[in-house]
Parts: structure tokens; sequence; C-alpha cells
């Protein structure tokens, strides 16, 4: 039994497809309102919030995967996301389960800086702190050795379906209400995008190989970093649209934190729109030289035949 543990979101359901397609049909989809992604998923309704709950949703798990999220809300995330990777861990460990925790870089510096998996937090703001806590609670899980532990880490996504990041918002979902895309801050600074169906294909891949475990993987991004000029560029050749784009420099959207809500979550991460971010996946590249890719060429049409369909 394979558990996916914050079943809704876009990672979790296209790693609900890769695991039932190339690993096991014995899947568990675990959250608050869980709904199936293949015929054969067992579903379970839990609040990870609750121990109880949480401890009977993993028992009888050969592995965990962690892909909760919660919304871009810094007090929730203060109170509740470390409470429940807590009782998932502690789930995990009950059960004699392997834990893969799918994390994020927010707790990564936010300058001009290669990112590799040896790369020591400084986060920036609340949101980083709470990640980099959650973060150093699975090392030291990892480094307690009761049960096998790995982390994988992805940067920003972007992505078919429901995939939430800045770039879906401001680049993606403009042109496909054909209006002209939006870049945050900076549109001359590299940028390092994964394409999600390539996040949770690398995740199952990661969670069903043993030696990876003990490990922080970063998961694998296309060889190319294009700034967002070329990106936003790209995108538009891909929806048959005139090349242009709008920069919202960042006192702009400092403004529109004033009176937006959304907006206000989001300024502790404007930093890393001012530098070239460059995320290093050559570990897991050359741990599976076989794992395809998706470039951003072949990712972009691909959200252009899913928003004519």
């Amino acid at each position: 039994m394979q558990t996916i543990l914050g079943a809704n979101g876009q990672i979790a359901v296209e790693l609900a497809r890769e695991l039932h397609r190339a690993y096991t049909t014995d899947l568990r989809l675990v959250s608050r309102n869980p709904r199936r992604v293949n015929g054969s998923d067992a579903v379970v309704r839990a609040d990870l919030l609750n121990a109880g709950q949480t401890a009977s949703a993993v028992e009888g798990s050969d592995i965990v995967f962690f892909a909760a999220g919660l919304p871009a809300n810094t007090e929730i995330w203060e109170a509740q996301f470390p409470t429940m990777l807590r009782n998932a861990l502690d789930a995990s460990r009950t059960a004699g389960a392997k834990f893969v925790y799918f994390d994020n870089t927010y707790m990564y510096p936010q300058d001009d800086s290669v990112q590799t998996e040896q790369t020591q937090f400084a986060p920036t703001g609340r949101k980083g702190r709470v990640r980099a806590a959650m973060a150093s609670m699975v090392l030291a899980e990892m480094a307690r050795g009761d049960i096998p532990v790995l982390v994988a880490r992805a940067p920003e996504f972007y992505g078919p379906g429901r995939t939430q990041s800045f770039t879906n918002a401001l680049i993606i979902d403009p042109l496909k209400a054909g209006r002209k895309p939006r870049v945050p801050v900076r549109d001359d600074r590299l940028r390092t995008l994964i394409w999600t169906p390539d996040a949770s294909r690398a995740l199952a891949l990661l969670g069903n190989t043993p030696d990876s475990y003990g490990q922080t993987w970063h998961l694998p991004v296309a060889g190319e970093r294009p700034t967002y000029r070329e990106f936003a560029n790209m995108a538009s050749e891909a929806f048959g649209q005139d090349a242009g784009y709008t920069v919202v420099p960042r006192w702009a959207l400092n403004a529109a934190g004033l009176v937006s809500a959304q907006v206000r979550e989001l300024r502790e991460l404007l930093p890393r729109y001012e530098h070239d971010n460059r995320f290093d996946s050559t570990k897991f590249t050359s741990r599976f030289p076989e794992f395809a890719v998706t470039t951003y060429d072949e990712g972009l049409a691909i959200i252009r035949r899913e928003a004519d369909a």
C-alpha cells in the first residue's frame, strides 16, 4: 500500500496517476475531502491536524508521500503545517512505513547562488522560516534512522490543470484568456521552473527506489534556464499570440498588497525575482539518466492543447 497525504493538489493528482501506471494499483488517497484519481484508489477522509486520524490513515502503508498543501496564509502555515508534518512522521514511524517529503525552496537564500542539495537554509520571511523548520524536522527524522526517509525538493511550478504558481497566474492564465502575460519584478533574470507532471513522476520514482532514501534530492528540471522575457515570449508563441508582456515592478506588487490579501501573502517571495534563479538537479539526472525531462516548449505546447480541448 502506498499512501498520499494531501491528495487533492496538482502534484498529488499527477503522483497518483504515475504510481498507478508504473508501480502499484494499491493506493490510498488521504485528505479532508479526497477524490479518486484512478478507479481502484482507496480514499480516506482525515484531518492531518488530528494525530489519531492521521495514524489510522497511514496504518498498513509501505510508503507514505507527504504532499499536503495549505492556502497562502502565513498564520495558517505557522499554526498548522508543522503539526500536520509531525503527525505524518509519527504515524509513518508507528506503521514502519517509508516517508517521502515533497518540499519547496522557500528556505533557500533569495540570491544568485546556485541551489544544490547542500545549500544552507537562509529563510526570508515567516513562510520561509516555517518551511525551514519543517525540512529540519524531516532531516532529524532521517538522522534518527527508525524509518527510511527522503526529501524531494522542487523550484517554482508551471504546468497543466490546476497548477498554482506565480508563473501560471501571471503568464499562462492571461494567455488562456487572450490577454498579454505579466512578468513579476524583472524580465532579465534567469528562471528555473519545474513542469508539475515531471515533479510527480520523479517523486514516484524516488519513493520506489530503495537507495534514494536517506538523502535530499532536487527534482529534475529542463537544462535550459530562460529569462522571464524568453519564457513569456515562448508562451505567447505557443498560444499563437504576438510577443509582448507587462513587467509588474516590485513597488506595484507591494502596493497591491495593501488592498489584496493574496498579493500580501506573496510579498516575502518577491526578492527572488530580482535575482537569477539557478536550481541544480544534476544529482537526480545523473542517478536517473533515463528520466525524460519535459522542455519548456513541450510543456507550453501541452498547456495550449489542453486549453483548446
